[in-house]
């Protein structure tokens, strides 16, 4: 076989193992809800971001399953998703804000109590809450085209990612460089309100003294 003919097998190869051990599944979260109290995860998520996620509580200090209300809410104090009486569920939405997004999970009043309760929580954004099987039977494709289907989008991702850090480095950098500059100006206002002081102390023991003819 022709050197050239190796390559793009030995390519593809690659770059479909590099597409399954990124995009693998992500994996669950355990939580430990108090009775009287709230568990909450965050994460922070750039804006046009798909987000899913899958809860089970489960406990063994209750004779029947608890129930928890769940919240979540965005960077800005929107709802996203409110639920109450839930053992179990999902919620999915689009971020329209980015920064940290949190959900919060608490057991319902009636059943405070009883004692704590476990929630297994999946947590997915971005390309790993695609459906990825209903992408390949509606495009009809499988095997390596949809591997290197799901580079892209991971590629694609990380472009975002990175153009995200970047705002956000500009941003950082502007609020430092008005946070320097303020210091700056506090500083030599200090400095001319010492030097102010110093003076009028100054001229205050000099009459003194020569109003006690000491000088």
């Amino acid at each position: 076989m022709e050197p050239r003919k190796m390559i793009l097998p030995c390519l593809l190869l690659v770059l479909t193992f590099l597409a399954t051990d990124l995009v693998r599944p992500t994996h669950a979260i355990w939580l430990n809800i108090p009775s009287t109290g709230t568990k909450c995860v965050s994460e922070e998520i750039q804006s046009n971001v798909v987000v899913m996620a899958d809860y089970v509580v489960i406990s063994e200090n209750y004779t029947h399953t608890p129930t928890i209300s769940v919240k979540v809410t965005s960077p800005y104090g929107n709802n996203l998703h409110y639920k109450e009486n839930q053992t179990s569920g999902q919620f999915a939405f689009t971020t329209a804000e980015a920064g940290n997004h949190l959900a919060c999970f608490w057991i319902d009043g009636h059943n405070q109590g009883g004692g704590d309760a476990s929630l297994n929580l999946e947590w997915r954004t971005g390309i790993s809450a695609k459906d990825w099987e209903s992408v390949a039977k509606k495009e009809k494709i499988e095997g390596v085209e949809l591997e290197l289907r799901k580079l892209e989008g991971l590629v694609e991702a990380i472009h975002g990612n990175l153009l995200y850090l970047k705002r956000r480095e500009a941003d950082m950098r502007i609020v430092s460089e008005k946070t320097n500059g303020r210091v700056a100006w506090f500083s030599i206002m200090s400095l001319g309100v010492c030097i102010l002081a110093s003076a009028l102390q100054l001229w205050y023991l000099t009459r003194f003294f020569q109003k006690k003819k000491l000088i």
